[in-house]
C-alpha cells in the first residue's frame, strides 16, 4: 500500500484507462472500482447530458471512488487546406458502406467548457485528463471542489509541467500503450519512450504519485511497474475483452487473434498519433502519402465511416486501438480479471523473493 492507493481505497493498484469511442461504460468502470481498483469513465466524446447521465449511472453501480476523463482543449488545432484530398480518399469507403459522400461537420468535437460544467455539476471525486494541460481556470475550478486531478505525460518534461500545474498525480504513458498518445510538449515522434525507461525517470523527477501505463497486462507487469517506483498502473487493452466493456463485436474479433507485432502508430483515423492494429484503412492511408487533417478534424471526418464499419462488422475500416501487450489479453469479466491480477501479483512477488539470494 502507498499514499495513492490508501487515498483512493485501492486494494489492487490498478486504474482502468478511460477508453473513449465505445469501450468505456459505466458498467466497466463500476466493476473495476467494486473489485478494488479505480474505474474510469471516458467523457471526452460525450455531450453534457450524456456525461451527467453516465456519472449518475456509475454512482448507482458503485459507492467506491472513480475517475472521469476529459481531453485538454489545447489539443484542438485549426483546420488546414487539405480537406478535399481527405474527402476524396474517404469517398470510396463511404460508397462501400452505403453512406452519403463524406463532408466536414461544423462541430468537430464537443465544447470543452460545456463538458467541464457538466463534470463540475456531477462532482466526481477524481478527474483525469490527457492531450495536454487543462486551462488554469479549469484546474482552479476543479480544485475548488476538492477534485483529485490526474494528468498524462509521455516525457519527463511533460510530467514536470503536470506537477507544476498543481495536478495531484501523473500517468507516465509508455510508447507501448494503446490508443492516443498523450504527448503535448514535443512532437509525438520524439516522445516514444518505453514504459520501463520512462517510469523511473518520471518518478525521480516529480514528487506526485506516478501511474505506469503501456504494455502492462498481468500481475508480472504490474509488479515490475511497482518496482520501478510507480504507485499504481493504468491498464486499458487488458480490459477491452471484458463483458462489461462496450467493445464492438468486430473489434473483439480482431483483438482475439491479434499479435504484438500487428500494432502500429498512426494518425489516419483522428489526426493524432495513436497505437492500434494495422488494417486496410491504415495501410492504404500510408500508401496514399496524404497529409492528415489536424485533430479533431480528421477524427470528425472519419467518424461516420468508423461507425458504419462497426455496425457492418468490417474491422478493416475501424480504429482498433490496442497496446503491444495485446497477445496477453483474456476474455473475462472485469471482476474475474481483477481477481486474476491480484493472484498474479502475489505469485510474481513470491517468485521474485525465491530468486533473491
Amino acid at each position: 500500500m502507498n499514499d495513492f492507493c490508501r487515498k483512493h481505497e485501492l486494494s489492487i493498484p490498478v486504474v482502468l484507462a478511460p477508453m473513449g469511442g465505445g469501450p468505456s461504460t459505466p458498467e466497466l468502470a463500476a466493476a473495476v472500482s467494486n473489485a478494488g481498483g479505480l474505474g474510469s469513465l471516458a467523457a471526452a466524446y460525450s455531450n453534457p447530458e450524456q456525461i451527467e447521465q453516465d456519472i449518475a449511472k456509475l454512482r448507482a453501480l458503485t459507492k467506491r471512488p472513480f475517475a472521469v476523463n476529459l481531453f485538454s482543449p489545447a489539443a484542438q488545432l485549426p483546420l488546414n487546406s487539405g480537406v478535399s484530398s481527405v474527402v476524396d480518399f474517404l469517398r470510396p469507403y463511404h460508397e462501400r458502406l452505403g453512406l452519403k459522400a463524406p463532408e466536414l461537420p461544423q462541430k468537430p468535437i464537443e465544447n470543452f467548457n460545456e463538458q467541464l460544467d457538466a463534470v463540475c455539476k456531477a462532482a466526481p471525486p477524481i478527474v483525469s485528463f490527457t492531450f495536454g494541460l487543462l486551462p488554469t481556470e479549469a484546474i482552479q475550478r476543479l480544485k475548488a471542489q476538492s477534485t483529485y486531478l490526474i494528468g498524462t505525460a509521455t516525457t519527463v518534461e511533460e510530467a514536470v509541467q503536470v506537477e507544476k500545474a498543481g495536478v495531484d498525480a501523473v500517468v507516465a504513458q509508455g510508447s507501448e500503450a494503446g490508443a492516443h498518445r498523450g504527448t503535448f510538449a514535443v512532437p509525438a515522434e520524439e516522445a516514444l519512450v518505453g514504459t520501463v525507461a520512462l517510469v523511473p525517470q518520471v518518478v525521480d523527477a516529480v514528487r506526485i504519485p506516478v501511474l505506469a501505463s503501456g504494455g502492462i497486462m498481468d500481475g508480472r507487469g504490474l509488479v515490475a511497474a511497482l518496482a520501478l517506483g510507480a504507485s499504481a498502473v493504468q491498464m486499458g487493452t487488458a480490459f477491452l475483452a471484458c463483458k462489461e466493456a462496450g467493445t464492438s463485436a468486430a473489434y473483439r474479433n480482431a483483438l482475439a487473434t491479434a499479435r504484438e507485432d500487428q500494432t502500429t502508430l498512426t494518425r489516419a483515423f483522428s489526426g493524432r498519433m495513436a497505437r492500434g492494429l494495422r488494417n486496410e484503412f491504415i495501410e492504404r492511408w500510408n500508401a496514399s502519402a496524404l497529409t492528415h487533417l489536424p485533430y479533431p478534424w480528421q477524427n470528425a471526418l472519419t467518424q461516420p465511416m468508423r461507425r458504419a464499419a462497426s455496425a457492418a462488422k468490417q474491422p478493416e475500416l475501424l480504429s482498433l486501438w490496442a497496446g503491444q501487450g495485446v497477445r496477453l489479453m483474456r476474455e473475462l469479466s472485469a471482476e474475474q480479471l481483477m481477481s486474476k491480477l491480484k493472484d498474479e501479483i502475489k505469485q510474481a512477488w513470491a517468485d521474485l523473493k525465491n530468486q533473491l539470494p
